[in-house]
């Protein structure tokens, strides 16, 4: 086994697990069609009462927010009633914030779909030059694993000691404004979302991923068996 082409297979298994954190964020996010999670979560946080409102109301927000982020909508605006008024849910900032989540969102996405290909093709790479790669993925795959296991511990602890501060910084990162700073007496949004709620979607997501990354590496272990099983059946 050439140094190059494990460098090549870790590169490729970096590339493919980070497509599927990508694609957890998809999966926890919209794996539910009917969001279950989401109503789960508003009455674990009191939503209804914070904004005075039917839970099959803040559902129906709910319902067109999420369509607006994969853009199934082009303007995120809902008139339903909301603290005994019938008006817009969302005020300008909401408009201006959640436009920027959406370019996030569907950027991410795509650079997903890239990591997966790249990291498809360096594999067919290896396949195709016709070595052991059975062996070669799953130790590949490992050393690629041990990296990720390592950040995602140093965000574990970081998102546990301190999961306001982490927040925070994530948005200070990702957005080049304040509009995600809001104001709970003036903002609905806000009570809709409140921090708690984010804490369980990262632990939401951080799970989905963690299976997907154990999946995985039973595929490519039982890969290995099966190519170790052929060579001695020779």
């Amino acid at each position: 086994m050439k140094k190059r082409d494990y460098g090549l297979a870790v590169i490729a298994m970096m590339c493919v697990i980070l497509a599927g954190l990508i694609f957890s964020f998809w999966f926890a996010i919209y794996g539910d069609g009917e969001y279950r999670f989401y109503e789960k979560e508003y009455r674990k946080y009191s939503v209804t009462d914070a904004l005075d409102m039917d839970m099959e109301d803040v559902m129906d927000v709910t319902d067109h927010m999420m369509d607006y982020l994969i853009g199934k909508e082009e303007e995120l605006s809902v008139i339903t009633l909301v603290e005994g008024e019938t008006q817009d849910f969302f005020n300008e900032q909401d408009r201006l914030h959640m436009a920027d989540v959406k370019n996030l969102f569907l950027g991410g996405v795509k650079v997903g779909w890239i990591c997966l290909l790249t990291g498809v093709v360096l594999l067919g790479i290896l396949i195709w030059k016709k070595m052991d790669w059975k062996r070669l993925f799953l130790k590949a795959y490992s050393m690629a694993l041990g990296v990720w296991a390592l950040i995602l511990a140093f965000l574990g602890i970081a998102f546990a000691i301190d999961f306001t501060r982490c927040f925070t910084i994530f948005h200070q990162i990702f957005f080049t404004n304040d509009l995600w700073i809001f104001d709970p007496d003036t903002d609905y949004m806000i009570r809709m979302l409140p921090e708690g709620f984010f804490s369980d979607m990262v632990i939401r997501i951080v799970t989905t991923f963690i299976v997907l990354l154990i999946l995985l590496w039973g595929m490519f272990f039982v890969l290995k068996r099966l190519g170790k099983e052929k060579r001695t059946d020779k």
